[in-house]
């Protein structure tokens, strides 16, 4: 049931005038963004109660009190939460810090519950899927190869609008798109919020001693305190040098419960990916020309990112855990991923910046030489009948999901326009197509 309301407000198939549980007048501006990795279910909704806007987090329940019942109360990551969206409203509810949430109760005509199934499928599918299979290969063939480079368009366009709000600093938009692209989706907000934290060039002053980056890295982290771990030597010393240096540079850390752990194995938290990045730092951080100078080769880049983690982190997956773990951080799938989702669309911007076609041919050739991702979407996508040979492929159908199926923007899509166009065709009349 959970399901059918995240469908209902992802959508916004809600009334039109409402009031919260308060008596307060509100209107849904945007429905924010549906959120599938754990924390509230809704990120960056906009809603206007009382005449004020409000922008954060909704959560959304059967009943009110399953707020408790989820321990919601007791987490700080719910403390963003603006609105409590409910079918029952049984009590009231509130943040960690005892300040109330505005809660609003939805109500729908019964027929509405009859449809369940198809809508809870829908909010995690692809609507045409059943037709795919009679799209003719020139449309589909085309229209993914755009896709392709729409896709590398879009993530090369925030690159250059990171360097050019930073006027020009290619080395630090360079270090703060890597420092996201470690975060590999779960994480990638807060390694991007670490790595803005603290400017490139303190960190660049101390690339002699790793330790005293890795202090810089996990005190802006948020990750240490003097109060615990009290017997553990090394965190105990990066306390120390991250108090003097923060004093220094006077800098404040960002909050701890930013880092996501859901479904993480232990040797992938984001602890170990930030002594990577520590790593990659030590004895100067030169990544853009490196990445230039690869020329879109993928042995050239394995090598380029095969950094090796040595002393505390050889066998601890976090502080004061210790386990068998290695000095390898990146596989060679996560590898890949840093390929496609950073080097291609580094090397794509660095082109675009310098009019350079052929270094941004680099760039899509890459995609074209690595294999496709590994990830729920494609293999969605798989299940459809949809071939994915290469990452040129996967990225044209993450863009295909993400930009065009999600938003319902079928109209827009060569697939969709075809589908729908092609309805008096012989063909869709034996489908039965016209129930579209």
């Amino acid at each position: 049931m959970e399901r059918l309301f995240q469908y209902l407000w992802k959508h916004k198939m809600i009334q039109r005038d409402m009031c919260l549980s308060s008596g307060e007048v509100i209107e849904v501006l945007s429905p924010g963004i549906l959120n599938l990795d754990a924390g509230p279910d809704f990120y960056n909704a906009r809603v206007r109660i009382g005449g004020v806007e409000w922008i954060g987090n909704v959560e959304i329940h059967v009943k009110a009190s399953d707020w408790y019942r989820h321990n919601h109360h007791e987490d700080s990551v719910y403390d963003s939460v603006i609105l409590h969206v409910v079918a029952i409203d049984d009590r009231k509810v509130f943040r960690s810090d005892g300040s109330v949430i505005s809660q609003l109760v939805l109500t729908f005509p019964e027929q509405f519950f009859s449809l369940y199934e198809l809508l809870s499928r829908e909010i995690a599918d692809v609507k045409c899927a059943p037709w795919l299979r009679f799209v003719p290969e020139l449309v589909s063939e085309s229209w993914f190869e755009t896709l392709s480079v729409e896709r590398m368009q879009q993530k090369s366009r925030r690159i250059l609008e990171i360097t050019d709000r930073l006027n020009g600093d290619w080395e630090t938009a360079t270090f703060i798109s890597f420092a996201r692209a470690l975060g590999f989706g779960l994480n990638s907000e807060p390694f991007e919020m670490l790595a803005r934290s603290i400017p490139l060039n303190y960190l660049m002053r101390h690339s002699d001693n790793l330790l005293q980056i890795e202090a810089l890295l996990f005190g802006q982290a948020g990750m240490l305190d003097t109060s615990i771990h009290i017997f553990d030597e090394y965190y105990q010393t990066l306390c120390r040098e991250y108090f003097f240096l923060a004093r220094k540079y006077n800098l404040r850390p960002m909050r701890r419960d930013l880092w996501k752990y859901a479904r993480t194995r232990p040797q992938n938290f984001p602890h170990r990916r930030i002594a990577l990045l520590a790593s990659a730092l030590y004895g100067g951080f030169n990544l853009k020309s490196k990445l230039w100078e690869t020329k879109g080769d993928i042995s050239q880049i394995e090598k380029l990112f095969d950094w090796r983690l040595e002393g505390y982190w050889l066998n601890h997956f976090d502080f004061d855990c210790e386990g068998v773990c290695g000095g390898t951080v990146l596989g060679k799938g996560s590898i890949y991923l840093l390929a496609i989702n950073f080097a291609a669309p580094m090397i794509y911007s660095m082109a675009q910046a310098q009019g350079d076609p052929d270094a941004a041919e680099y760039a899509l050739d890459l995609w074209s030489g690595l294999p496709a991702e590994e990830n729920r979407f494609i293999a969605n996508w798989k299940s459809k009948g949809v071939d994915c040979h290469n990452a040129f492929r996967s990225q044209a159908l993450l863009q295909l999901r993400k930009e065009y199926c999600d938003r319902t923007k079928c109209l827009d899509c060569r697939i969709g326009n075809w589908l729908l166009r092609d309805r008096i065709n012989h063909t869709s009349h034996q489908i039965g197509f016209s129930c579209i």
